[in-house]
């Protein structure tokens, strides 16, 4: 019992400890804060929130940066940390907290999608497993267009007796700050193709390759912010609540969330962590709904419960395949190596997540 409960509870942390990041980002974006340097800030703060493990942990078996490995490290920072959390926080920015969390669920759909186009992955049609991931990709990307182009009416919840004065001062210190429900869905998808998109590289030092990406993310990011904002203005962490999200973000949810997860994987595999994935959707649409004040719809709603259908959907297809690729092969050949590694990617959506890009 001991061994269930504890990853149990970790687990149930860094669905909380997400569900933070998005309602205090959510805020601080009202607040008048640029995307690009929100997401320069995280960038920074996981650089330095990551490198004391890096150094302390890998400093004795740390292998030597071969150039290929480096490269792939540096598409990967584009494309899993950079391009990725531009999109998502953008997105966020124009949408709702729990519109953000629920499109964050279709990232196997996306990664299964991919990976068939650039036959990377068969479809098995013909197979339980493969049957399984093709109706749950349909069913993740029915959900994710019900929920970007559909809303609805209103469901008559009622409103949250909570009324947090600081949620309602931040909202009104930028009157010009506003949704966009067709923008801010799209990006949220595209953010979860560019994380499907990254590269995973093969260096034996997680912490390591995972502070070197961060490293790179925080150099492009400070090139794009100054491109999109040269004010110096823009950059101040204040109101409080702009360098409370930034380092939130970066500490909370790069280095702790890495730390914790990776545990949890190694003691109870990818697939257990995953499947608490709409766990954080659900606390996010509480949060919202009694702090922020958001209306659920009926289209948002509808929207998630099919994208998160979908999503264990795929999740049973891939671990059917694992579990019978293990009884034909090695219990651990590349190919369910390969599987493993698409799974322990699914939280960096969510956030995103800056989870580092897997080794």
């Amino acid at each position: 019992m001991e061994g269930d409960f504890f990853p149990f509870l970790i687990m149930v942390i860094v669905q909380l400890g997400y569900a933070g990041m998005n309602i205090v980002s959510k805020l601080a974006m009202d607040s008048g804060m640029d995307p690009f340097i929100h997401v320069t800030y995280r960038q920074i703060f996981a650089t330095v929130a990551i490198a004391p493990f890096a150094y302390f942990l890998e400093r004795k078996k740390r292998p030597k940066m071969t150039l290929p490995i480096f490269f792939q490290i540096f598409l990967s920072s584009i494309f899993g940390a950079t391009l990725n959390q531009i999109t998502y926080f953008i997105g966020l920015k124009n949408s709702t907290p729990t519109i953000a969390c629920a499109l964050s669920n279709i990232l196997p759909a996306v990664t299964f999608l991919l990976a068939v186009f650039f036959r990377l992955e068969s479809v098995g049609i013909k197979r339980r497993p493969g049957q399984a991931k093709v109706l749950g990709t349909l069913v993740c990307v029915g959900g994710a267009m019900l929920l970007s182009f559909y809303h609805g009416p209103v469901i008559p919840i009622g409103e949250s007796t909570i009324h947090w004065k600081y949620a309602e001062k931040m909202a009104n210190v930028n009157p010009a700050t506003h949704t966009n429900f067709i923008l801010g869905p799209l990006l949220l998808i595209a953010s979860s193709v560019s994380w499907a998109a990254r590269m995973s590289t093969k260096y034996p030092a997680p912490y390591s390759s995972s502070a070197l990406m961060c490293l790179m993310a925080s150099f492009q990011c400070v090139i794009i912010g100054f491109g999109v904002k040269r004010e110096a203005s823009a950059w101040a962490l204040s109101p409080s609540i702009r360098a409370v999200s930034s380092v939130y973000a970066g500490i909370v949810c790069s280095a702790m969330a890495f730390c914790l997860m990776s545990w949890c994987i190694e003691r109870k595999g990818p697939l257990y962590v995953s499947v608490f994935s709409p766990l954080l959707l659900v606390i996010v649409a509480i949060l919202s709904w009694a702090l922020l004040q958001e209306k659920l719809f009926v289209g948002t709603v509808v929207g998630s419960v099919l994208i998160v259908i979908g999503l264990y959907g795929v999740l049973w297809g891939k671990n059917k395949e694992i579990a019978s690729t293990s009884h034909i092969e090695e219990p651990y050949d590349q190919e369910t190596q390969d599987m493993k590694d698409d799974l322990e990617l699914l939280f960096s959506e969510v956030s995103k997540r800056n989870l580092p890009a897997k080794h």
